[in-house]
Order: structure tokens, then sequence, then C-alpha cells
């Protein structure tokens, strides 16, 4: 009995002091602090809590992939104007046999950029039965479009021939126009590479614009190098208007290419190698291109230096500076060399 009653009043005695806290809680208007239910984990650092690596884009350029637009280079165009130009020249060549194929390894040996010819590309007759064998055999990879059977032809072209006599034996020399694709009516054009501007004319007495220097074609010639701005004009043909050799001197062919703005006048027909200066500016004769030797008659006013004991080709090398011409036989021995600065 004792007993209950001191628990009573002990109960009592925590009630009593809970419900004063209670009220004067209530009173206060503040909520009381909720009782933990379990000791608290403290939270994790961020090290114990692993961020998920990120998935980097594959298509977008980071910053400094992103050029700025004064960082952009120039738009080539499609065929970059080169500052040197390196170039050969045969004539006479187009035989088929032995000597042409020696020519045309030492002229590819030099890697150059163009090839232009100083006429009779396909003996003896110019005929499309003998055309692919005496030409795209040995220079196919510089044509384009090639049409022949010998491989490759180029991407494109690089070889840029001038008629020849014996290319006009078939009527109206047209395997060669058939054969190649060329710039204008095919028989005389003109082009330009890097600094220099080249043109071929046809001198034989067929051509159906005439070969005296006041024919349609002269009259061509004569406007266009009066608007040239090419630092080098370059005239070559096939008959050789000046030549110690043996068909000498084609008097239909004495243009006045200096008056008119040519620099160099190129040409064959006589199968040597001959350098002559006349009117101011410099002749070649190169027609050692593989068909055969022929002797010199007599040495013409303004012969500097003559060549026949090998066949053989020139190699051109042009800046805006300088031009250099060398003619080198199919030894490799350089016969010639011969430099002219700019004016």
């Amino acid at each position: 009995m004792f007993t209950n009653k001191i628990l009573e009043r002990a109960m009592w005695m925590i009630f009593v002091p809970v419900m004063l806290v209670t009220l004067l809680a209530a009173c206060n208007g503040t909520a009381l602090p909720p009782l933990p239910t379990s000791t608290p984990r403290s939270s994790p650092t961020p090290s114990e809590i692993p961020s998920p690596t990120p998935i980097q884009p594959t298509s977008l350029p980071t910053a400094i992939d992103i050029p700025t637009e004064t960082a952009l280079p120039p738009i080539p165009s499609e065929t970059p104007i080169p500052q040197i130009v390196r170039f050969a020249v045969i004539g006479d060549y187009g035989s088929g046999k032995q000597p042409e194929a020696d020519v045309a390894a030492l002229v590819k040996s030099w890697n150059p950029d163009l090839i232009i010819t100083t006429g009779d590309n396909n003996y003896p007759d110019g005929t499309a039965e003998t055309i692919d064998s005496h030409i795209g055999q040995f220079f196919h990879e510089f044509i384009a479009p090639y049409i022949g059977s010998y491989g490759e032809g180029g991407q494109e072209n690089r070889f840029f021939p001038s008629l020849g006599n014996h290319d006009w034996h078939s009527k109206g020399a047209q395997p060669y126009l058939d054969y190649f694709t060329l710039p204008g009516n095919e028989r005389y054009y003109d082009f330009s590479y890097g600094p220099v501007h080249f043109y071929a004319l046809d001198s034989d007495s067929r051509e159906p614009d005439g070969v005296g220097r006041t024919s349609q074609q002269a009259v061509w010639l004569q406007n266009q190098l009066a608007v040239s701005t090419s630092p080098w004009n370059i005239v070559y043909f096939h008959h050789a208007p000046y030549s110690s050799g043996m068909h000498g001197d084609v008097d239909w062919m004495q243009w006045p290419f200096a008056e008119w703005g040519a620099d160099v006048v190129l040409s064959g027909h006589d199968h040597t190698y001959e350098r002559i200066l006349r009117d101011g500016i410099t002749y070649f004769v190169n027609g050692l291109g593989g068909k055969s030797k022929y002797s010199f008659f007599g040495v013409i006013d303004g012969s500097q230096m003559r060549y026949n004991q090998d066949y053989g080709a020139m190699l051109v090398e042009a800046s805006e500076n300088a031009i250099r011409f060398q003619f080198i036989n199919r030894l490799n021995e350089v016969i010639d060399t011969f430099e002219i600065p700019q004016q």
C-alpha cells in the first residue's frame, strides 16, 4: 500500500513538469524539436560520392578547334598558279623508235610541269594508225583526255604540241586534231602557266588561216601579245625562221616577233639544236627529239650555238625574274645553257 502511493506520487512529479513545459511552449508559439529516432548519419564528403563521368560529344569541336573568321585559310583556286614553271621542249620526235624512247625517259626524269613540242609529232604521215604508238606510248601520262591504249592519261592536260609538216600529211591533220584536246581552234592557240604565256602557231602552208606575217593567224598573235601581262611570252611552232641546218631559213615565218612583244621563239624542222640572236630576241631550233640528225650547212648571222651529235631535249625554268634554257642530250650531258634576266 505504502509502495503504491510512492509510485503514484513519483508519476505525478514527472507528469506535472512536462505538462507545464507543454503549456508554456504552446503559449509562446514555438514548436518542439522532434525527438530523434536514431543516431543521425554524417553526410558523405564529395570524395565519397563518385560523380558519373560525363559523355563527351565526338562531333562537337572544342573551343580551340573552332577557327575564328580571320584564321580561315584562303580557298585555293582549281589550278594554283606556280611561281616557277619547269617545262620541256621536244621537236621532230615522233618516230616510235629507241631514240624517241631515250629522249622521253630523259624528259620525264626532270619531272616537268608540262611539255611543248615544235612539231612533227607523228612520222611519217601523221596517220591515225601510228599516232598513239608514236606519241601516247611515251607521253600518255601528260595527255588529258587520253584516248590511247598505253596506260592512264593525266588528270589535266600537260602536253601542248604544235603542228608540223608531217602531221599535215594526213588530210586536214585530222588524226592530230582528233587525238588531242587543245585550246582555241587547236591548230594555233595560247595558254598561260605561271609567269609564262605560251603561243603555239601552225607554220605549215596548209593552215586555213594562213602563215604570212599579215595572215589572220598573225593578226591573232599580234593582238594576243599586245594584251599580255605575263613576264614572259614564248612563241613556238615548227618551221624555223632562221637556221643553219639543211632546210635553212623559212622566210614566211619571219614575223616581227620582237616588235609584237615576244621574248623567245622556238621551232624545229631542221633536226639540229641551234641558238640564234636576231632582232634583239633569241630564236631556238630544237629538232633532235628522236627521228634523225641533220648536218649544218654554213653558219647564219646571229648563230651562237650549234649541236647535232646526239638526240636530246630542252629544259626551261622560268620565274618572274629570269628564264633559263638548257639543251641536254640523252646521255644527260648539258650541251648549252642560256639565261635571260627580266628587264
